[in-house]
């Protein structure tokens, strides 16, 4: 009996070390959770989930590749995990719009709409999943928000014109002597037609004259550029996808008949365009992608983000097509010069 009472002993003695271990380890544990907590709060939580975000563009020309790319870099910056699937519609609108459902249909965190064409498709396609935008001339007039401080839907973004951009250009063009200037654009692209509507006005105000022509596609921009050859002094081309993306077309048409070429972004005066009052692509693409980083952490919604214009507007010319031309570069302008 004495012996049985000794062994029970032993056994209840091991029981109590064996609970007392495990209530340590408990304690332990729970303290490492709790520095590993506190530790998270000290440095500020990092955001673990991959997001995919679908990329639309309507077609690849240098300002809009370079607008992804300031995309990208914002979200890069930001440090989110993501995943992208891009997509180009080749100027291709029936495509566009497959991209857009296809995007829709993928349950994609956000889409971010490179061009009017793609926005305007994307908004067409969802109203739940937040769009933003970049390289819209009139995000109002293409009824993607409802003003530019209070979006009112799912989509936001930043707008590539300048208010300023339009007036100063024909200011230029009628320092240059043209009273009759040619455009060719897409009678397609909603973001054309508006700013031909305010280049007409403008130019009214200032006695010039625009003589227009339009481009269905890529391939019609060269004829379109010759029928205008005997009617004006000069060219201006505006932000038109699909006039820009063949630009040379109307570089060619424009040196062979010894025509200033205006245009309308800064990427089409290192092609050969003349001049250009601009801003760099890559910052309102960058700016469209901080946008996205606040929706996407649940600090914003694109209802409540103004939508924004470019903020750094400059006039870039040529001055080798200037020379060509015999074009004075006045002082006055202001001019930052591109030689090459």
């Amino acid at each position: 009996m004495k012996r049985n009472m000794k062994q029970l002993s032993f056994l209840l003695f091991g029981l109590l070390l064996l609970l007392a271990a495990c209530g340590s380890g408990s304690s332990n544990s729970s303290d490492a959770k709790g520095d590993e907590k506190n530790n998270a709060s000290e440095s500020g939580s990092v955001d673990q989930k991959t997001y995919k975000i679908g990329i639309t563009q309507i077609v690849e020309h240098p300002s809009l590749n370079a607008a992804t790319e300031g995309f990208k870099k914002a979200i890069e910056d930001s440090g989110l995990k993501v995943e992208y699937d891009p997509q180009i519609a080749q100027g291709d609108n029936s495509l566009n719009t497959t991209i857009a459902n296809n995007l829709v249909s993928a349950n994609v965190d956000l889409i971010f709409a490179n061009s009017t064409p793609s926005a305007q498709a994307a908004a067409t396609a969802t109203g739940d999943i937040p769009i933003i935008f970049t390289s819209v001339t009139d995000a109002v007039g293409a009824q993607l928000i409802d003003s530019m401080d209070k979006p009112g839907k799912n989509v936001t973004g930043t707008i590539d014109l300048h208010p300023d951009t339009i007036s100063k250009t024909v200011a230029l063009l009628k320092e240059l002597g043209a009273k009759n200037v040619g455009m060719v654009y897409n009678a397609g692209e909603q973001n054309s037609v508006a700013q031909v509507k305010e280049v007409k006005k403008v130019m009214a105000e200032q006695g010039l004259e625009v003589k227009e022509a339009s481009a269905a596609t890529s391939a019609d921009v060269k004829q379109a550029a010759e029928s205008l050859i005997g009617k004006v002094e000069a060219f201006y081309i505006i932000t038109d996808n699909t006039v820009v993306s063949a630009l040379e077309s109307v570089i060619d048409v424009a040196k062979a008949n010894k025509l200033p070429l205006i245009v309308g972004e800064l990427d089409s005066v290192e092609r050969g365009g003349l001049a250009a009052y601009g801003f760099e692509y890559y910052d309102i693409g960058y700016e469209a992608g901080q946008m996205a980083v606040k929706i996407l952490k649940g600090e914003a919604t694109p209802a409540d983000t103004p939508a924004q214009y470019p903020q750094n507007l400059k006039l870039v010319v040529n001055k080798k097509v200037a020379d060509e031309l015999g074009i004075e570069i006045k002082d006055s302008w202001g001019a930052e010069l591109l030689e090459k």
